[in-house]
């Protein structure tokens, strides 16, 4: 099902989407006192929501021994940034170069395709945030950022555009660059293509490639793009127990 709100697909039963709906009131209308609400947060962690942390907690360590950057294509609201700049904090906080980078239109979808299907219902501007979001989201990381050592050295960027553009654009300004992990979040064809076949001389044995959409029926363009790239037969395609939705490849 796609809602009008910012374009979600929800798949949940109508059961849960109430049960849902009463556990965000619960949230926003928590008693907590504003000093604690932080510390607090896994009082409204789902299963569901919790899953994915655990995922991106077991791909960064991963990753740790493998040098270079953390690229996420499709940023949106930017908790996948947040949780990696966490993490950095968490078990390497003085890797100066361990930079995030995250790339997105936040304007939602650009370039929607055939290869896209018709299931999701998305077309260009899908997906969209309120204006100037960006700004918040920069707010956000670095006051993440500020919480940790060498909060005087700025090591995340938000690369703000059409991905099939400023992609290539930023990898042609920094040609030294080494991707460690690389997240794919763009859910359509083309940005999805233009990415992986820019990164691929940026990849060393251990980079780690994270997928949201492989298999999907609902957004096929993800694996369109990764079969006509990397290609399925020689790439193990791998995920962890605790998500059915994301998937990753270790570069060999």
């Amino acid at each position: 099902m796609k809602t009008k709100k910012y374009d979600a697909i929800v798949l949940s039963s109508q059961g849960e989407k109430e049960i849902l709906a009463q556990f965000v009131n619960l949230l926003k209308t928590a008693p907590l006192p504003s000093e604690e609400l932080l510390s607090n947060l896994g009082l409204f962690l789902t299963s569901k929501n919790l899953s994915r942390l655990l995922f991106f907690y077991e791909i960064y360590k991963k990753i740790i021994h493998v040098h270079g950057i953390i690229v996420e294509f499709g940023v949106r609201w930017g908790q996948t940034l947040s949780l990696m700049s966490a993490l950095r904090g968490l078990f390497e906080p003085f890797n100066r170069h361990r930079k995030i980078v995250g790339f997105d239109t936040f304007k939602g979808f650009k370039g929607v395709d055939k290869k896209d299907g018709t299931r999701s219902k998305c077309v260009d501007g899908s997906f969209s945030l309120p204006s100037g979001y960006e700004d918040y989201l920069d707010k956000v990381l670095a006051k993440q950022e500020a919480l940790n050592p060498m909060s005087h050295l700025k090591r995340y960027e938000l690369m703000k555009g059409d991905a099939i553009k400023t992609v290539p654009a930023y990898f042609k300004k920094h040609p030294e660059t080494i991707i460690s992990l690389a997240v794919f979040d763009f859910d359509i064809y083309k940005p999805t293509k233009v990415a992986l076949r820019t990164i691929m001389p940026n990849l060393c044995r251990g980079s780690i490639l994270v997928f949201d959409e492989l298999c999907d029926d609902i957004f096929p363009g993800e694996t369109m793009a990764l079969k006509e790239t990397l290609g399925l037969k020689h790439s193990k395609i791998e995920r962890f127990p605790m998500t059915s939705r994301i998937s990753y490849i270790e570069i060999k």
